[in-house]
C-alpha cells in the first residue's frame, strides 16, 4: 500500500522548529517516515554565525558527557566533526577549575568531558549531518501559525511563508507533528483553539539573567587549565561566571546572577559583574585580553515542564525547550534535547513506525528522561529565597543537607568529586552519591 493510498499526511512527519532540537528530532525519525519536513522561521546562514531565532546562542553552552554520547550514537563521528571546526575537548577535572559553595573542586584524572565551541558552530556540524538525509526537507524562512485536527489527534500544520509580502496559509498534513519551537512555542496556545485541555505544567522562575561576551585569548596566556567555573553560593553569593574556549583562539565568557544580582546592561554591567564574582580568576584572565564583538544580554524567563504525558492529542510529540525549560546556569538544556531525540529514535523502532503509539511511548520516555535534570535544577533554585515556583519543605532541606556534605567532600575527595561529576553530566542518576563508597567518604567528611 503506497503513502497515497493510506490517506493525506501518512507517512510524514513534520517538525516545527529547525534549531538544535528540531535537527536532531527529525534524524531520528530518518528510515521510520517517508517524508520529514522541518519548518523553520529563520533562513539558515552560509556559514557558522549566530541567528535571531537563537537569542541564547551567544552565551557560553555546554554539551554534557551524556549529551555528547547520545549525539555520538546517533551521529557517528560527529565529535571528531565538532573538533575538526574548531571545538576544544575540556575535562572535567584537570581542563576546567570548578569552584563550587563549598571550595574548589578537587582534581583527577577525569575521563568526562566535553567538546566546547560557540553555539553556532554546534548547530552548523549537526546541521549539515542532517542535511545528508534524502527523506528530509527544509523549509526556510516559513511560520507556522497553526495546528491541523482536533482535541484528540494532531493531522499537521498550517504554514505561511514569512516576510512582507506574506503569501497565503497552505496546510501540509502529517501523521506526526514535533514541536520543536523552543521556549516561544505556540503549541499550547493552538491546542486551545482545537479544544484541547490545558496541558499540566510547572514553573520555577530563580530570575536567572545572562550577559555575554567574547574575547581574543592573549598571546602565549597559560592559565595552567582551559575553563574556569565559578558556581553560586546560596544565599549570599547569587551570581556566578564561566569562561569556556571556543573556536579560533577565543574565549567566550558568560556572567550570570539570580533575581536581584542581574548585570546591569552594557560593557560596564558585564565589567562590574565579573568584579563581584566570588573568585578573581576570570577577571585576571580577561586583564589583557581584547574583546571580539560586544556584550550581549539575555533573560531566559522561568523553568517550565509540561507534562505532555499526562494530556496530549494523539499524533503530537513535544521536545526540547518546548517541553522542558531549566535555569541555563546548570547546563543541561542542550544534553536533555537530545535525550528527547534518543527517545524518538527508540520508540519509533519499538513500533516500526511514526504513529500514535510511537507518539504516546515517546512523550512518557521524554517525561522520564527531564526528570533527573528537573529535579536537580528546580532543588538547586529553591536555595535562592526570590525564586517563584520553586519545591519546599522538610525533604529539600535534608538533600540541600546532604548535597552540601556532598560538596564539602568534594573539595578534598576525587572519588567523590568523580561520582559528583558523573551526575551533574548526566551520566549517572543522582542515586549514585548514595553508593556506599560514596557515602562512606562523604560521611567521614
Amino acid at each position: 500500500m503506497t503513502s497515497s493510498d493510506r490517506g493525506p499526511g501518512r507517512g510524514t512527519a513534520v517538525v516545527i522548529g529547525g534549531g538544535l532540537a528540531g535537527t536532531v528530532a527529525a534524524w531520528a525519525l530518518r528510515g521510520h517516515a517517508e517524508r520529514i519536513v522541518v519548518v523553520e522561521r529563520d533562513r539558515y546562514p552560509a556559514e557558522p554565525t549566530f541567528r535571531a531565532g537563537v537569542p541564547q546562542g551567544r552565551h557560553a553552552h555546554l554539551v554534557l558527557e551524556a549529551g555528547h554520547r547520545a549525539l555520538e550514537e546517533m551521529m557517528p563521528g560527529i565529535r571528531q566533526q565538532l573538533a575538526d571546526a574548531g571545538a576544544t575537548r575540556v575535562a572535567v577535572s584537570g581542563d576546567l577549575k570548578w569552584l563550587s559553595s563549598a571550595g574548589w573542586m578537587a582534581q583527577y584524572p577525569a575521563q568526562l568531558g566535553f567538546l566546547s565551541c560557540t553555539r553556532p558552530v554546534l548547530d552548523k556540524v549537526v546541521l549539515d549531518r542532517v542535511r545528508t538525509e534524502p527523506s528530509i526537507e527544509f523549509l526556510e524562512g516559513v511560520d507556522v501559525v497553526g495546528l491541523l485536527g482536533s482535541a484528540r489527534a494532531v493531522t499537521g500544520v498550517r504554514i505561511r511563508e514569512r516576510g512582507p509580502e506574506r503569501g497565503e496559509v497552505r496546510e501540509i498534513p502529517a501523521e506526526l507533528v514535533v514541536d520543536a519551537a523552543g521556549r516561544s512555542t505556540s503549541v499550547p496556545q493552538w491546542l486551545a483553539e482545537l479544544g484541547h485541555p490545558a496541558v499540566p505544567e510547572e514553573r520555577v522562575d530563580a530570575g536567572a539573567s545572562y550577559s555575554s561576551r567574547i574575547f581574543h585569548r592573549p598571546a602565549g596566556v597559560d592559565l595552567g587549565h582551559r575553563a574556569i567555573y565559578l558556581q553560586t553560593k546560596a544565599p549570599d553569593a547569587p551570581r556566578l561566571g564561566v569562561l569556556l574556549p571556543v573556536e579560533g583562539d577565543r574565549w567566550i565568557v558568560s556572567v550570570a546572577g539570580m533575581r536581584g544580582a542581574e548585570p546591569e546592561p552594557g560593557e560596564a554591567g558585564f565589567t562590574k559583574q565579573v568584579g563581584l564574582l566570588r573568585d578573581q580568576s576570570i577577571r585576571e584572565a580577561l586583564r589583557n585580553a581584547e574583546p571580539d564583538g560586544e556584550v550581549r544580554g539575555f533573560v531566559p524567563g522561568p523553568g517550565v515542564r509540561r507534562h505532555y504525558e499526562r494530556s496530549s492529542p494523539d499524533g503530537l510529540v513535544v521536545v526540547g525547550d518546548a517541553v522542558s525549560t531549566f535555569n541555563p546556569v546548570y547546563g543541561q538544556g542542550v544534553t536533555v534535547a537530545l535525550f528527547c531525540a534518543q527517545a524518538l529514535r527508540r520508540t519509533a523502532l519499538r513500533h516500526g513506525g511514526i504513529g500514535h503509539a510511537t507518539a504516546r511511548d515517546a512523550r512518557r520516555e521524554i517525561a522520564t528522561a527531564s526528570k533527573n535534570p528537573w529535579v536537580m535544577s528546580c532543588s538547586e533554585d529553591a536555595r535562592f529565597a526570590a525564586t517563584t515556583g520553586a519545591p519546599s519543605g522538610a525533604l529539600l532541606k535534608l538533600q540541600h543537607r546532604f548535597l552540601d556534605k556532598v560538596l564539602a567532600a568534594s573539595v578534598n575527595d576525587p572519588a567523590v568529586t568523580a561520582a559528583f561529576h558523573e551526575v551533574m553530566s548526566l551520566v549517572a542518576p543522582p542515586t549514585l552519591l548514595f553508593r556506599p563508597s560514596v557515602l562512606a567518604a562523604v560521611l567521614r567528611s
